[in-house]
């Protein structure tokens, strides 16, 4: 069942990302010759229009594929006949549309169960925060200059600035009104936890807001995954992280059947399925970072050979922007094969 809860979830990311691209080929004229989830041969698929609609053997992945898009056409509707901000437009779509997604997902979650607000219910003696004078019921606005909306933000900024030194900007309701104080807060090591703490305590309730709030906090979820995603990206370029701390489909599936697992146990299937989609939020936050960056074969990729078209006025050597594509493929299919060697390694070691 975990896998099949997987399977839909992945789907569901891929879906959304290419029916960005359908969307807006559509609405620049494009004609789409198939739109399909998964890869491989046809399970069940069916025409309407111009467009063939499938469903693929291993569900994995997805396509929109357009006329013209990856060779010349000389269909007045192909991509490669419309102009490059309109193919620009196509391309970006994708990633958006995952932003799309990741909103309106954190919208029906916090709706549902509320935000963990950077509230602090209390602090540990002897730490940085309880020194500083920080009590439980004091509210979190900024770490470091960066601006705090849930609390587990807290620990992101302590896993990204480990050890460091950190202003903090925190409110505290009073009898007249809130009051705004700043501090330094320097972390100390934890033995136990093997850890920098500054000392704070959540209770790990969730506050349940207005509908205006929920959509002010579902665009602050989107940057929250993004910017883990950036900062994550940076560890791996800095030596902070290595390859083999990166989880693909096999591991994100293993964690995903876990974390479903429990949650049915624990909490019903209510809680599950609110978890399912704040995976779903994480997982579509970070496929559109991931496709924008400028790597050949990625969308970002193909974003840059655009906009070098734009500024230059005129498109660089479709053999060579192939050859690009096709060397950014066959890398990114190593480093697939890595990632997936090591999630099948921590199963069985």
């Amino acid at each position: 069942m975990n896998i099949l809860v997987a399977i839909i979830v992945f789907s569901l990311l891929i879906l959304f990302h290419e029916l960005g691209h359908f969307t807006l080929a559509k609405l620049n004229g494009i004609r789409v010759n198939e739109f399909s989830l998964g890869l491989g041969p046809t399970i069940i698929g069916f025409t309407k229009g111009e467009t063939k609609y499938s469903l693929k053997l291993l569900p994995f992945g997805g396509a929109c594929m357009m006329e013209g898009e990856d060779e010349n056409s000389d269909d007045e509707r192909a991509f490669n006949k419309k102009g490059v901000w309109a193919r620009i437009s196509v391309v970006a779509a994708g990633p958006i549309f995952n932003f799309i997604m990741a909103v309106l997902f954190s919208f029906i979650v916090f709706c549902a169960a509320g935000v963990d607000t950077a509230k602090i219910s209390d602090v540990i003696d002897g730490y940085a925060a309880q020194e500083a004078g920080l009590q439980g019921g004091d509210t979190i606005i900024s770490m470091g200059g960066k601006d705090i909306h849930f609390y587990r933000q807290i620990s992101l900024y302590a896993t990204f600035h480990e050890g460091e030194p950190v202003e903090v900007v925190f409110t505290r309701d009073v009898d007249d009104g809130i009051d705004s104080y700043v501090t330094t807060l320097v972390p100390k090591y934890d033995e136990e936890s093997g850890r920098y703490l500054y000392g704070f305590i959540s209770s790990g309730e969730r506050e349940k807001l207005g509908l205006f709030e929920n959509i002010k906090y579902a665009f602050y979820e989107l940057g929250y995954y993004i910017d883990v995603t950036i900062q994550s990206l940076k560890m791996l370029v800095t030596g902070g992280a290595s390859v083999n701390d990166l989880s693909g489909p096999v591991g994100i599936v293993q964690s995903m059947g876990e974390v479903y697992e429990e949650s049915v146990e624990n909490d019903g299937y209510f809680y599950a399925f609110l978890n399912m989609m704040s995976w779903a939020i994480m997982l579509s936050a970070n496929l559109g970072v991931m496709n924008l960056l400028p790597i050949p074969a990625l969308d970002g990729g193909r974003l840059v050979f655009l906009f070098i078209e734009a500024i230059r006025g005129k498109a660089l050597d479709p053999e060579k922007e192939g050859m690009v594509h096709m060397i950014g493929i066959i890398l990114l299919f190593g480093l697939m094969f890595v990632v997936m060697f090591n999630d099948i390694r921590k199963i069985f070691v």
